[in-house]
């Protein structure tokens, strides 16, 4: 994927400059299956310009929601709104990109021509050429899509959902099956939409790509938003830990601190910085190293794994 310039409107700032536009309404939405309810009333709300990862355990009814909110599925109660309409309104396909986990390419037709039927039926207009220079296929063109690796399948996939700029994107586990180089390519590309205004939803499995990146997270459960908020405003709660290994005895200064054989040192803290700081003036005074220092601070996994504790 190579660093071209790309062709985006930039959302319009309100009177204080500040992208407040709800893009993405849902209120009290609920999915039955027969008597199984999927997905039980959900409220969420992503701002213009946003970067919101919809992150769910297995379960968790998340495939479910994206399904709605792609206007694939009708809701049994409650509400979507895309820019304030239904998402099934055929006039946003061309303000809606999507990338689907798999989107099942026809075989037959060349790199050129699918990208060129995505800009058909979205009714998005781009020149194709220079999207396949973003996703780095254009020495592929004019290759049938049954004869692509399933990297260069996937940067496909990434092209449709970008095709002519659109506002929204959806982003479905993006990097699975992308090499560090594609992946880093495919972010610097995403960056630079962004900059340009538009909103992006990202779900995936890698919890670093959603806590590295996005403006905010949004935890789904049991068919339910469980938390949202910043990746900080998430994991401030949960303590931290600072690691160490001491080569003699001595008494830590914490309370909590543990020492296992061999003197290893586990302390917890909600205080990450203040007790870091703590540890190191302590040790510098007494000339102790801290052999293998290491600081965890709490992320998204801990919270997955408290989810399903």
């Amino acid at each position: 994927m190579q660093n071209t310039t790309l062709r985006t409107t930039p959302a319009a700032p309100t009177a204080d400059g500040v992208r407040s536009e709800t893009v993405v309404e849902m209120k009290d939405l609920r999915i039955d299956y027969g008597d199984f309810t999927a997905v039980d009333g959900v409220d969420l709300e992503i701002r213009r310009g946003e970067f919101l990862g919809l992150l769910g355990t297995n379960g968790a009814g998340k495939t479910t929601t994206i399904e709605v909110m792609e206007g694939h599925r009708a809701p049994t109660a409650g509400s979507v709104r895309f820019f304030g309409q239904d998402p099934s309104n055929r006039s946003l396909r061309s303000r809606v990109g999507i990338m689907l986990q798999e989107s099942g390419f026809a075989p037959d037709l060349t790199v050129r021509e699918t990208l060129a039927l995505i800009g058909r039926l979205t009714r998005r207009d781009d020149d194709v050429d220079r999207v396949l220079d973003l996703v780095d296929l254009r020495r592929r063109r004019d290759t049938r899509t049954g004869q692509l690796s399933g990297g260069e399948k996937r940067r496909l996939d990434f092209a449709t959902a970008i095709f002519g700029s659109p506002e929204l994107i959806f982003l479905d586990e993006p990097t699975t099956g992308l090499d560090i180089e594609a992946r880093d390519a495919l972010w610097h590309v995403v960056d630079r939409l962004r900059d340009e205004g538009a909103t992006i939803l990202l779900t995936t499995h890698y919890l670093e790509e959603a806590q590295e990146r996005a403006d905010r997270i949004a935890l789904m459960h049991s068919g339910r938003i469980h938390r949202q908020g910043t990746v900080a405003e998430l994991t401030s709660a949960s303590p931290s830990t600072i690691s160490f290994r001491l080569s003699r005895e001595l008494t830590v200064p914490f309370e909590d601190a543990t020492i296992a054989p061999g003197g290893g040192v586990t302390i917890p803290t909600t205080n990450l910085q203040e007790d870091l700081y703590r540890l190191l003036v302590w040790s510098r005074s007494r000339d102790v190293e801290l052999e293998g220092l290491n600081v965890g601070a709490k992320g998204l996994e801990s919270l997955f794994r408290a989810l399903n504790a």
